[in-house]
């Protein structure tokens, strides 16, 4: 497991700042009507057209939100654009623009970045999103990487994470979990790898898990699905700290309780399965893994008969009154105060 495959490598300083700017930019074209002006002048400029605009930053630190020991470029921009993504159709809304800024040490060569980009390329492509610009610098600190989304939607359609009412459903997308099974495998093969570098990873079989982690994808689908059956979210977030973590943002921010049943939080076998290769328990990887970024939302009871038998939406409790607090009901039918145990940027290293 090598950081880089190409024999050749081209330094970046040969480049410079503008060279290697340019080298990324070159190739790049605008598809959305609201792209004016894309890569190339100080500024982008947009123009919505009455729309509300929605914007969401996130940063990517090496050692810290990724692991080059066996994260691929290529996956790795795909994944810095889909986490950004999943916040504005979290709200949603639309993805329409993305900037994208890094910060590259004197180790990667232009191979390295290229590849990076082309990742970054594809999920622009895939979610037919414009980069209309960023910033390059060097780091002293590896690999920084920071996206800023832009996205719109009308007024009446946004969904905040505070309008959750007593009494609505709680529904999440696809199955949770896998992401953080997927890095507890892949930081095992590190382990192993770097014991013995003659033995080769073993992740046959395991290919769900480790996309999970390594190539999520944000749900607009979901965002679509809901227009198309005409449902508008009373709260909505995506799962990016863990649904534990989730779930309390939006009780909070409502000032309502719920009632999460363990029984009813989706579970793919193969994360289930792989949890318990670890000594896990499912259920506390679903509730406190993190990085799954499918979308945690509510909805009113009168939305049941169009919501129940959508294939990949799961009803997983109710909202209560504030007075009766957060609940996870187990599968043995008792009752405990939910936790939010998800990631946190600023815990101490052990």
């Amino acid at each position: 497991m090598t950081l880089f495959d190409n024999k050749e490598k081209t330094n970046i300083e040969a480049l410079g700042e503008f060279g290697l700017i340019n080298y990324l930019t070159e190739n790049i074209k605008v598809s959305q009507k609201s792209s004016i002006k894309g890569v190339g002048d100080d500024a982008a400029v947009l123009d919505f057209d009455g729309k509300k605009v929605l914007v969401s930053t996130d940063m990517l630190l090496e050692g810290i939100h990724f692991d080059l020991a066996y994260t691929p470029l290529k996956h790795l921009g795909y994944k810095a654009i889909q986490v950004n993504l999943s916040d504005i159709y979290a709200m949603n809304g639309i993805a329409s623009q993305v900037t994208v800024s890094i910060g590259i040490s004197s180790k990667f060569p232009l191979e390295a970045v290229e590849e990076l980009y082309e990742g970054i390329y594809l999920a622009c492509e895939k979610y037919n999103v414009d980069l209309v610009g960023g910033d390059t610098s060097a780091s002293k600190q590896g690999l920084v990487i920071s996206v800023t989304a832009l996205g719109y939607a009308d007024e009446k359609d946004i969904v905040y994470r505070n309008g959750a009412e007593e009494g609505d459903l709680i529904c999440v997308s696809g199955d949770l979990g896998g992401a953080y099974t997927g890095l507890q495998l892949l930081e095992r093969e590190k382990l192993i790898y770097l014991e013995n570098p003659n033995i080769q990873p073993d992740l046959e079989g395991k290919d769900y898990i480790v996309e999970r982690q390594l190539k999520p994808e944000a749900r607009r689908d979901v965002i679509e699905l809901l227009k198309d059956i005409e449902v508008k979210p009373t709260a909505m977030i995506d799962v990016s700290d863990g649904l534990a973590s989730e779930l309390l943002h939006i009780c909070k921010q409502s000032n309502k309780g719920c009632n999460l049943y363990e029984d009813k939080i989706p579970l793919d076998p193969m994360t289930f399965e792989t949890a318990r290769e670890f000594n896990l328990d499912p259920t506390v990887c679903a509730l406190s893994g993190g990085e799954d970024y499918e979308l945690l939302f509510t909805v009113k009871q009168a939305d049941y008969d169009k919501i129940k038998f959508k294939m990949d939406i799961t009803i997983i409790g109710y909202i209560t009154e504030p007075a009766a607090g957060c609940n996870l009901i187990t599968k043995a039918g008792n009752s405990h105060p939910l936790k939010a145990q998800g990631w946190n940027a600023f815990r101490p290293a052990h």
